[in-house]
């Protein structure tokens, strides 16, 4: 199988996996496969720290939105007003989900897995982790390509996680990242403004991708 042939098998099966954790769970931490709320928020809680919090208004590209938990915790920050929120995700009963969950005068949603609108900042959460039968390489391919496209959508910067490679253990199905090849693709290739985060409870990181220096 070519990698051009692994990628859309593996969307197919991530597609109906979260489908699947949709109709048992409901709008729930776990449907999107985190183990529980707290988790769920801290993630929120690192990414969100790209946004400049200087009073403007912004909007958002959400990248694999799930049932649209990003944007009730965006829309409570101080210090900055949340105008519109896009939503992307591969699965319609997601996205069906998310309408029930976001105000619909600042929200829409996109399916398809491709950002396809500008917006002030991208996020992605999560949405990387789960690879499936795609190999390493090939999956490493597919999410390096795909931050360069959002990137390009992102006016003000791009904010995502995935799970480390500082790990004792793996799951087969799951992509675990070298943070430092990372922080390197996004300093050569994206911005001279990146952050890497990689100092909190769970066995993942986070970057910041700004277009300007942060303050």
């Amino acid at each position: 199988m070519t990698p051009d042939d692994a990628i859309p098998k593996t969307l197919t099966g991530i597609r109906d996996l979260y489908a699947g954790n949709l109709a048992e769970h409901g709008p729930s931490s776990r449907s999107v496969g985190w183990k529980d709320d707290w988790s769920h928020l801290l993630r929120f809680e690192r990414l969100s720290r790209l946004i400049a919090r200087d009073g403007s208004d912004y909007t958002v590209n959400d990248w694999g939105c799930g049932y649209g938990a990003m944007f009730g915790y965006l829309d409570a920050l101080p210090g900055a007003r949340l105008t519109e929120y896009i939503g992307y995700d591969i699965s319609q009963e997601m996205i069906d989900a998310a309408r029930t969950q976001c105000d619909p005068v600042r929200s829409r949603f996109i399916l398809g897995p491709d950002v396809t609108e500008e917006a002030d900042y991208s996020f992605v959460s999560g949405t990387f982790n789960v690879k499936l039968q795609a190999s390493d390489a090939d999956w490493d391919a597919y999410v390096k390509r795909h931050l360069s496209a959002i990137y390009a959508k992102s006016r003000r910067g791009v904010a995502f996680n995935l799970l480390t490679s500082y790990v004792d253990w793996k799951a087969e199905n799951l992509f675990y990242a070298d943070p430092n090849g990372f922080f390197d693709f996004c300093k050569r290739h994206l911005s001279r403004h990146v952050t890497l985060i990689h100092d909190y409870a769970l066995f993942e990181w986070t970057i910041l991708v700004s277009r300007e220096p942060r303050p």
